[in-house]
């Protein structure tokens, strides 16, 4: 019964979604339906106990990110530099390789510390224009954007500063670069079978004589052309978050030592406020490089930038607080489902998985799925079992590294379910339904969870880190 009812909560928290309603309003709803249904007297010391000390606790470590990550986004969408390279791209690999130049899009902002949310906005016009212009089916869109933000840039390449990359290093003491031979197996691995996918569901389409559709929904403007600014330029910001995520990583901590204290006031006897840097160091490197893209953005297109600054980011931080509430919220649901009685039917089996690499794949995607957010999920999985991942990747002799790596790609497995927040913003955004493109995002989503035991076995057999 206490299985049925954790159960119960997720499908219902899924439904919702699926239908478009906020999981900020259902998450607790769902979460605290669940607590009344095991024991009512916990309802509201769950809720203020658990539920909000939880999705709290994430937006302190994680809403710069998030907000540092819809603003840059948005400065280079309206710098220009995100039409630049988008066009840069489709000259270099032609209107005949249009979803193969939509993804490496997709690639080079996400892996450039743009917000997922915000490439999806920023280059669905431009998809639209090319799959237009090529005759591939709209409904396509959904899965190659999916296939370029999503998976291999979002948590499996080397460096990348995206939230779920960021989040293991808290845990392990390890940095965004972790097992970097791995990722990029990993990263290759996904690439290539996802390519191979969307091109058989395209070549499929044009035996069948499908267009690009008619009668369609948020149709954007047909891009017309305009004085760009040179890529190079353009890609600039984009390398120096790339760069200085890498060597603030390395600084920080030898500046700051394994711990720092400081006392916050100047009168009275105020406790001392002590941070353990191993667990912050990464969300401060990937914050600074940020801020540095930020300024460098600012620095070459601040003539275009300074008339649309102030109304263009209001947007962006909006942007920023419904993701980041989306996820904490996601977050408090898992904590508190987590902590129910039912759940310790799902936490057994996972543990009576033998291998510790598959043991951590398992359940980091499983709780990513249930939760329906990468982050969410990860930090639920990591936060409960971190310590036993840990002694059994010593009892085994792993690199804590290859527990970051296998932790960061399974996040982003089955995380992509109808009730994901990236999913629902990407289906609005280009104006689809569940019905006429989560196929192809759920094909992704498995070749992307696939890739985590890929590269388990490759580890296995290698020794590659």
């Amino acid at each position: 019964m206490a299985f049925l009812v954790v159960l119960a909560a997720l499908c219902f928290l899924m439904l919702v979604a699926y239908r478009g309603y906020s999981v900020i309003i259902f998450a607790p709803i769902a979460a605290l339906a669940a607590v009344l249904l095991t024991d009512p007297t916990l309802v509201a010391p769950m809720f203020t106990g658990l539920f909000m000390e939880k999705m709290v606790g994430f937006l302190k470590l994680y809403f710069p990110v998030f907000l540092l990550g819809a603003i840059f986004g948005k400065l280079i969408e309206i710098s220009g530099f995100s039409k630049s390279i988008v066009i840069a791209t489709i000259r270099l690999f032609g209107k005949q390789r249009a979803m193969l130049s939509i993804v490496t899009v997709c690639a080079l902002l996400t892996y450039g510390g743009v917000s997922l949310f915000v490439v999806v906005f920023a280059v669905y016009p431009f998809a639209a224009e090319l799959f237009r212009q090529s005759d591939i089916p709209k409904r396509l869109i959904p899965g190659t954007i999916a296939l370029g933000a999503f998976t291999f840039t979002m948590d499996s390449l080397p460096g990348t500063p995206q939230i779920q990359n960021i989040i293991p290093s808290s845990f392990f003491g390890t940095d965004a670069w972790a097992a970097p031979w791995l990722g990029v197996i990993g990263g290759v691995f996904i690439l290539a079978a996802g390519m191979s996918y969307l091109e058989w569901r395209r070549r499929a389409a044009l035996k069948a004589g499908e267009g690009y559709g008619n009668e369609l929904v948020n149709e954007p403007l047909a891009f017309a052309g305009e004085k760009l600014t040179h890529p190079l330029i353009a890609l600039l910001p984009l390398v120096l978050v790339g760069v200085a995520n890498k060597v603030l990583g390395i600084l920080i901590p030898q500046h700051y030592g394994s711990q720092h204290e400081f006392v916050p006031a100047v009168i009275g006897n105020a406790a001392p406020v002590v941070q353990e840097i191993s667990k912050v160091a990464a969300i401060w490197a990937v914050e600074g490089a940020l801020l540095i893209g930020i300024v460098c953005v600012l620095v070459f297109a601040w003539k275009n930038i300074a008339s649309q600054f102030a109304e263009s980011t209001k947007p962006a931080i909006g942007g920023a607080l419904l993701a980041s509430m989306n996820t904490a919220s996601e977050y408090g649901f898992g904590a508190v489902i987590a902590a129910l009685p039912g759940f310790l039917v799902v936490a057994n089996v996972l543990k009576s998985i033998p291998n510790p690499l598959v043991n951590e794949a398992v359940t980091v995607t499983a709780l990513a799925g249930i939760t329906g957010s990468a982050s969410g999920g990860m930090s639920i999985a990591l936060a409960a079992m971190a310590e036993t991942f840990i002694a059994n990747a010593n009892a085994a002799g792993i690199s804590m590294e290859v527990l970051h790596r296998v932790a960061a790609m399974a996040s982003g497995g089955m995380d992509t379910l109808p009730h994901n927040g990236a999913v629902i913003t990407l289906l609005a955004v280009t104006g689809l339904s569940h019905r006429q493109s989560y196929k192809d995002i759920f094909a992704i989503t498995v070749i992307k969870t696939l890739a985590v035991f890929v590269v388990i076995g490759v580890y296995y057999a290698t020794g590659l880190i």
